[in-house]
């Protein structure tokens, strides 16, 4: 027995039936192309990574250290050139610094972050205020402040877009402040140190990674130095970029 309904009677309830469609909650994406230029001179000014899309709404709670393992209880560690330690940055402590940095005509070149002290605020406070996947550091050497650490979840940024990213994926970012401090190798020293020092405290890491400007060939160099390999090319919106990582199989090796 045919028990449908007829056609002209779904259609009068249909047309009776309320708009129940949920609106278009989806947020526009904000997110700033990133503009940054590579240095294609010194090895040990960095580069500056893709901007993560960040909410403009501060969170309603601190951001949580999980997901990077809590990067300011690492501690310090011992390196060829003295006792390191990452420090997380404090706005009120050391902006003035880091917005001399940035200020340097090298620096400014690729970072582009060169101006007042709102400038470099505008790049600082999104990580200090997002979800603690990204975490910008003071590298504080023997005691003394002389470079800016980005350590960021790479798989969890928008760098995993353009690699084969794996679970806890970790990326590096590295400016060394001081002139006297480049050109050097303290930049590779540097790179070795912190890289182990993630792989060793961070267990569900494998992997660290970075993204230097393929033209940068001393910064490439560097990396190759600091027990990274070379992986790949990969066109990123502002650059071409030579993919390096540093493998926890291989770190006794390289």
């Amino acid at each position: 027995m045919d028990l449908r309904l007829p056609e002209d009677l779904l259609a009068l309830f249909e047309a009776e039936r309320p708009n129940t469609a949920r609106p278009n909650t989806a947020r526009p994406n904000t997110a700033r192309p990133n503009t940054g230029r590579s240095d294609t001179g010194r090895s040990d000014t960095g580069d500056r990574r893709l901007r993560t899309p960040v909410d403009s709404t501060p969170p309603p709670t601190a951001p949580t250290p999980a997901l990077l393992d809590d990067v300011a209880a690492w501690g310090p560690t011992p390196t060829p050139a003295g006792v390191f330690h990452l420090t997380p940055v404090h706005l009120d402590r050391d902006l003035p610094l880091l917005c001399r940095w940035m200020n340097d005509p090298s620096v400014a070149e690729f970072w582009e972050l060169a101006g007042p002290q709102n400038v470099t605020e505008d790049h600082l406070r999104p990580q200090l205020t997002g979800d603690g996947r990204s975490v910008p550091c003071l590298g504080v050497l023997d005691g003394t402040p002389m470079s800016y650490w980005e350590i960021y979840r790479a798989d969890l940024d928008p760098l995993a877009r353009h690699y084969a990213a794996r679970p806890h994926d970790t990326g590096i970012h590295l400016l060394v402040g001081a002139v006297t401090d480049r050109g050097r190798g303290l930049g590779s020293t540097l790179l070795r140190a912190v890289a182990d020092l993630v792989l060793d405290k961070r267990p569900a890491c494998a992997r660290v990674v970075a993204e230097p400007d393929l033209r940068n060939i001393p910064s490439v160099t560097a990396f190759l130095s600091a027990g990274f390999r070379f992986s790949a090319e990969v066109d990123l919106p502002a650059k071409r970029a030579a993919l390096m990582i540093r493998d926890r199989s291989l770190r006794d090796l390289l």
